[in-house]
């Protein structure tokens, strides 16, 4: 690959958007935090059975969503809500 074209990569990849968000069961007491590039997507595979880590507890609400700059952000902060007392205090504000 040339010098320009990893150039070209390097920066479509820095100017993605992502979304951390934390969706919640609507039949049951169940919540899950996950990022992406593309919200929309992503809410429509967890209500259609297609991650197998939200199949059973489907279908959803998106109850939180914040838009990071990059994908190190991302995971940072998803880590930092999947800790049970974080996710417990952001449900809270959210109440």
């Amino acid at each position: 690959m040339r010098k320009q074209e990893m150039a070209r990569l390097r920066e479509q990849v820095y100017a993605m958007t992502f979304y951390v968000y934390l969706i919640g069961s609507t039949l049951k007491n169940w919540c899950y935090v996950g990022f992406t590039t593309n919200i929309e997507k992503r809410i429509s595979e967890h209500n259609l059975g297609n991650v197998r880590s939200t199949k059973p507890y489907k279908p959803f609400l998106l109850l939180f969503v914040q838009e990071v700059r990059t994908r190190i952000e991302a995971r940072n902060l998803e880590k930092y809500l999947k800790v049970r007392f974080n996710k417990e205090s952001l449900l809270d504000l959210l109440a």
